[in-house]
């Protein structure tokens, strides 16, 4: 959620950093309902002072002999109209807040407006495969080497859904494995959270409302505020296990990574570069999140890039790392930097993990706070979240990238622990 305050002394500038992500927005009316309260709350506190001093004048009254049947009418009469001002103070709440609410993220500065079109390499690694054989596609080769079912997982369950079978759960298995021993070593906290959610995680990760129609709902649609959500990446529960709560700021940055499947209602377009696993209704994923103080927020967000990046590098895999344009970054995210790896069948690359800094507007929602060591004041903390890593595209780039002109495919040398030694996957 954005800072109110901002908006109050310089709205153009929230305005226009706004735009960027292709948000117009007049804040006109708001203000004015906030004034409209700031007048409602000095109004309504006037008359609680008043029906005070009128209480405490009975006793008084009552002791003299003095009659007190009008001062009743006057408490009854101001009772009513402080009612009715708490009231249409709630009121003015609610829309001040929904409309906030209803607002994405503004860009960092250094973003540029834009698209996709207007994204930026700022760095390649590794070499480009080259095959001196026609190389095959990652459905192909995944079918013919037994490792993913994909006609199975549609009979079970429909378009956008797949089997991993034998050496296929295997290498999932191991992605997964290493992914989890790495963040151990770098000092993350393992995460194992709920599957499934309440609304206010959805609202405290910036997803709801706006993008409540694209999780999977538990319990109907009839009131979501009361219902539970199957979780869309585990980022939705992490950045809200201190919500509400402040933080001492000797425990920051806080560093913590969770294993979980994601469910999307996104996926399974019949689009040639979204076939086989690109795109699904569920797979796998391990996400880190960090938590800390806004002067550490840059230095937590080069760290969260590297160790993906650093992921992918040792899974030898030839990828790229992009800055989003501001337009191109999701609706809470402050900054994303995307790690793409290389599919040769389709000749693009494909994001593998998002790092993203939310600054404070995940917090702000949320109300995540941390204590200032120095001068005992609380501020909001800033969160942070990344890939570490999703697998649904890694496969495909690993059997694709690493085929051989038998049409096996050679094993990473970092997965091999997790999977008995094997070095080549072949037909059986």
């Amino acid at each position: 959620m954005l800072d109110l305050n901002l908006i109050r002394t310089d709205k153009q500038y929230v305005e226009n950093a706004l735009k960027k992500k292709g948000c117009e927005v007049d804040f006109t009316e708001l203000l004015e309902w906030d004034a409209g309260r700031k007048a409602l709350i000095a109004e309504t506190e006037a008359l609680k002072a008043k029906r005070n001093k009128v209480s405490a004048d009975i006793p008084r009254l009552k002791k003299e002999g003095k009659p007190v049947d009008g001062i009743f009418a006057e408490m009854r009469s101001l009772g009513d109209s402080i009612a009715a001002g708490d009231a249409a103070l709630g009121e003015l709440n609610t829309k001040i807040n929904d409309f906030l609410a209803g607002l994405p993220n503004m860009p960092d500065d250094d973003l540029v407006a834009g698209e996709k079109e207007n994204n930026v390499v700022i760095k390649v690694i590794g070499q480009k495969p080259e095959f001196s054989f026609p190389a095959k596609n990652h459905v192909d080769l995944a079918t013919s080497l037994g490792l993913i079912d994909y006609e199975r997982g549609v009979k079970l369950s429909g378009g956008g859904f797949w089997i991993y079978r034998g050496v296929g759960a295997q290498l999932e298995w191991a992605l997964l494995n290493f992914f989890v021993s790495e963040h151990l070593n770098d000092g993350y906290e393992f995460i194992l959270p709920p599957h499934q959610l309440g609304y206010n995680c959805g609202f405290g990760a910036g997803q709801f409302p706006k993008f409540a129609d694209e999780v999977y709902w538990l319990e109907g649609e009839a009131d979501r505020k009361k219902n539970r959500f199957m979780l869309p990446t585990a980022e939705t529960a992490l950045v809200n296990m201190y919500a509400g709560e402040i933080i001492d700021e000797s425990k920051l940055p806080m560093k913590f990574f969770a294993y979980t499947p994601c469910y999307r209602k996104e996926a399974g377009s019949y689009r040639s570069e979204e076939r086989g696993m690109i795109r699904g209704h569920q797979f796998n994923k391990v996400e880190m999140v960090q938590y800390a103080t806004p002067e550490k927020s840059g230095e937590a967000f080069e760290e969260l890039v590297a160790k993906a990046s650093r992921l992918v590098e040792k899974l030898g895999l030839h990828h790229r790392i992009s800055k989003l344009a501001a337009g191109d970054c999701s609706a809470s995210m402050a900054r994303t930097y995307d790690i793409e790896v290389w599919i040769p069948s389709m000749g693009i690359y494909k994001e593998v993990s998002s790092v993203s800094n939310a600054n404070d507007y995940q917090a702000r929602r949320s109300n995540t706070r941390y204590r200032d060591a120095k001068t005992g004041k609380t501020a909001y903390v800033h969160t942070l979240n990344g890939s570490g890593l999703a697998t649904s595209r890694l496969i495909p780039a690993i059997v694709e990238q690493f085929q051989n002109a038998d049409g096996s495919v050679t094993v990473p040398e970092v997965l091999r622990p997790f999977m008995g030694g094997l070095e080549v996957i072949r037909q059986k």
